[in-house]
């Protein structure tokens, strides 16, 4: 099912076991589940959670999409950003930007960067430097996926009818006219509630900017088995929406899933993901008599 969008409104627990914190997981999110799935295969990325992040292993060349399935009784707005880039309109990406519109429990996959109301260019892990933020000139948010929700502002509730009372020798002479219904007119406030959202609380930028930075500053200080993945500008498809309007509950975001992305050599290198320890191999020791170590008896009969 495809939401109906694309308008500016409209579109823990802790473990006591240090390894448990690399199992991968599957789905990411409270008010709706976020996947990314490799198109190719059609595989579901596991999720792998280090130094505060949720991170996936991308395949240089394969297509991907960013799932979202709505965990509500009720529509929810996805701002979806690739590599600091809106998905929808190519702008460096902020929260009240737009986005895609999810009806109650509706699951849909974001498939690429939106060109029309028909088509995107496909999501393409591919060498940084072929990504579509690096060959725009904005390389610094390269690897990692983002989804801001929101939740929508419920309808104003429509106000009680004014009864205009009339002079008694007026009701008198017209009978028609007793308990004539008059609306009030609409809400100069309600007019304006689908404004854009302002810009986010400083504290909350500066928290996910350092906490980025801080996971960037340790994965520079281990060299990188092959360059680091990024999205290219993949070839065009099908893909139809149509516009609507959604009013926001509030102007930040109620949730924001990040998910950082590398090549699975990049992720093992720097600690993201561990490998199973391999058993030391034992050598093989010489013996004098190795028919005689193990000593044997007659067995009984059957």
């Amino acid at each position: 099912m495809k939401p109906r969008s694309l308008t500016l409104h409209a579109l823990a627990a802790l473990t006591a076991l240090l390894g448990l914190a690399h199992l991968p997981a599957q789905a990411i999110g409270r008010l709706a589940d976020v996947t990314i799935v490799d198109r190719d295969t059609g595989a579901t990325l596991p999720v792998h959670y280090a130094r505060g992040e949720y991170w996936v292993a991308g395949r240089p060349g394969a297509r991907y999409a960013i799932t979202v399935r709505n965990r509500l009784g009720e529509r929810v707005l996805a701002v979806p950003s690739v590599d600091g880039v809106n998905v929808l309109s190519g702008e460096t990406a902020a929260w009240d930007q737009r986005g895609y519109v999810f009806s109650p429990y509706e699951r849909y996959q974001i498939t690429g960067w939106r060109k029309s109301d028909s088509q995107v260019a496909a999501f393409e892990f591919s060498h940084i430097a072929n990504s579509y933020a690096a060959r725009t000139g904005r390389p610094a948010h390269v690897g990692v996926i983002g989804v801001a929700l929101f939740r929508e502002q419920p309808p104003m509730p429509q106000p009680a009818p004014a009864i205009t009372p009339e002079p008694y020798s007026q009701r008198r002479d017209n009978s028609l006219g007793l308990g004539r219904l008059r609306e009030d007119p609409a809400s100069p406030a309600a007019a304006g509630a689908a404004g854009a959202p302002a810009a986010p609380a400083p504290s909350a930028e500066a928290e996910f900017s350092a906490r980025s930075q801080s996971a960037d500053s340790v994965a520079k200080a281990v060299p990188m088995p092959s360059a680091k993945l990024g999205t290219a500008h993949g070839q065009r498809e099908t893909s139809v929406v149509t516009h609507t309007s959604f009013t926001r509950l509030q102007e930040q975001p109620n949730e924001i899933i990040s998910i950082r992305y590398d090549s699975r050599e990049n992720l093992i290198a720097s600690g993201v993901i561990r490998e199973p320890i391999a058993r030391p191999h034992v050598p093989h020791v010489p013996r004098a008599f190795p028919q005689s170590d193990n000593l044997s008896y007659v067995p009984d009969p059957r």
